[in-house]
């Protein structure tokens, strides 16, 4: 069984619900062996205004909900970025750093987006930056220049607006959320952030579709 895990690397809650989905994948081997893809949803994507520091206020509120919900660390108000006079929150480049791993070292992508959530979360790094973005992919052992490159193209550019056309085209209109692949067809498992167990049940109602007797 395929999943699709679409999420945004600077949505606070996909970033608390990644400590429920890599529980899910820890879990031990079932009778469908669960794979993991990756699609950018686009939270803010494209967005070119600076953020007002009552958002900024607003939106640091709601992630004080995701650490008390997660138990992940978040760096103290005001955060580095966030209250970051002229921040702009735009999710495109993270999103594309994403995508660019998923395109060249696919084995790596999902400890790449927990890396750069946890960059922008607790450490209070600009992951809007392509700087901070190759020294992440740097840190984490990816080749730097090959990196670097590729995050720049206008092909990984193109792939990047093709998921958040993708997303937009499934209906799915907040993240996270996670879709099975079954029989060759979609089936939404969850969407927001649940508890393991809940997600456990949700991925055991998810059955192959019947076929039609002739």
């Amino acid at each position: 069984m395929k999943l699709l895990y679409i999420a945004d690397p600077m949505c606070s809650w996909c970033y608390g619900f990644g400590a429920v989905l890599g529980e899910l994948l820890a879990d031990p081997p079932r009778p469908q062996p669960l794979s993991l893809e990756l699609v950018m949803g686009g939270l803010r994507p494209y967005t070119t205004e600076p953020m007002a520091p009552a958002r900024a206020d607003e939106i640091h509120g709601h992630w004080l909900r995701v650490a008390q919900v997660s138990g992940l660390p978040f760096a103290p108000q005001p955060h580095p970025q966030l209250h970051r006079a002229g921040f702009v929150y735009d999710t495109e480049p993270a999103s594309r750093a994403v995508v660019t791993v998923r395109s060249l070292w696919p084995e790596r992508a999902w400890d790449h987006l927990k890396r750069l959530q946890h960059a922008f979360y607790a450490e209070g790094r600009d992951v809007t930056q392509a700087e901070v973005l190759t020294a992440l992919a740097s840190e984490s052992g990816l080749p730097e220049a090959e990196f670097r490159s590729a995050l720049e193209s206008d092909e990984m550019r193109d792939l990047t607006r093709s998921d958040f056309r993708q997303v937009q085209a499934w209906g799915v209109g907040s993240f996270p959320a996670l879709v099975a692949e079954v029989g060759g067809e979609l089936m939404l498992v969850a969407q927001g952030h649940l508890p393991i167990e809940t997600l456990r049940q949700a991925l055991a109602r998810v059955r192959p579709p019947q076929a039609v007797a002739s």
